[in-house]
């Protein structure tokens, strides 16, 4: 069930409510602290995009095996996309990129018990209807940009709830190893030689290759070796 509340803190906050069950969507008009991935700020222009945090309760799934709803998830995104013409790609870990351009960001939280995912929010921003933003972010766009028409919010929304519930199904029925194949056939950059950071600011060119058992990103350096690379431990490189 879609939950709409005009304004919030963040709609991943609210979810933690535990009168909000499995499947259920809580969409904020405007978040006062929303946030993203790495501690940053999500931004929205108010009545043009969508930002809900959809609840699950992956109880089946290890803590070690997280990482699948980090795939479901972008990956029913990516589809709702392609539904309305829009060629997208997940950008690991999980945003949605069109081209060079962000179109929708992420942050997945998780509560464990035992050993075992407990619950899950999966908080979730989709630039809709915008035309301008912060000349701040460096390289966002929107349905709008990307297609030159504006959308229903709440057709879209319905159209992710549509693929992202049989892909939870189809995962909580075992079908993790062909999920994650479809992940990596949508991986942005894939096959390709870009330029990647470390922290440190190093940089080094190399291509992607897929991801690992745990979710760790691989990428073939220069010298012919595939290393794994976990969150935070690599950066990607893009052009504004």
């Amino acid at each position: 069930m879609i939950h709409y509340v005009e304004s919030t803190t963040s709609s991943n906050d609210d979810a933690r409510n535990p009168r909000y069950g499995e499947g259920d969507v809580v969409w904020a008009e405007y978040q006062t602290a929303g946030r993203g991935q790495r501690g940053h700020v999500w931004k929205s222009a108010a009545g043009c995009n969508l930002t809900f945090s959809l609840v699950l309760r992956p109880t089946f799934l290890a803590a070690r095996e997280q990482f699948a709803i980090s795939e479901i998830v972008p990956l029913a995104l990516v589809d709702m996309m392609a539904s309305y013409g829009i060629d997208a790609r997940i950008k690991w870990t999980n945003d949605v990129y069109v081209g060079d351009r962000k179109i929708v960001g992420m942050l997945i939280e998780h509560d464990l018990s035992g050993g075992m995912l407990s619950r899950t929010i999966a908080g979730i921003g989709i630039n809709v209807n915008q035309r301008e933003f912060d000349p701040l972010l460096p390289n966002p766009t929107s349905m709008l940009l990307e297609t030159g028409r504006e959308f229903d919010r709440r057709e879209v929304l319905d159209r992710f709830c549509d693929r992202v519930m049989p892909l939870y199904g189809e995962l909580r029925r075992g079908g993790g190893a062909e999920i994650r194949r479809r992940y990596v056939e949508k991986m942005y950059r894939l096959g390709e030689r870009h330029t990647y950071a470390w922290p440190d600011g190093t940089r080094f060119e190399g291509i992607i290759r897929g991801i690992g058992e745990n979710g760790e990103l691989l990428i073939e350096h220069a010298d012919g070796t595939v290393k794994g690379y976990l969150f935070k431990e690599i950066e990607f490189v893009i052009k504004k």
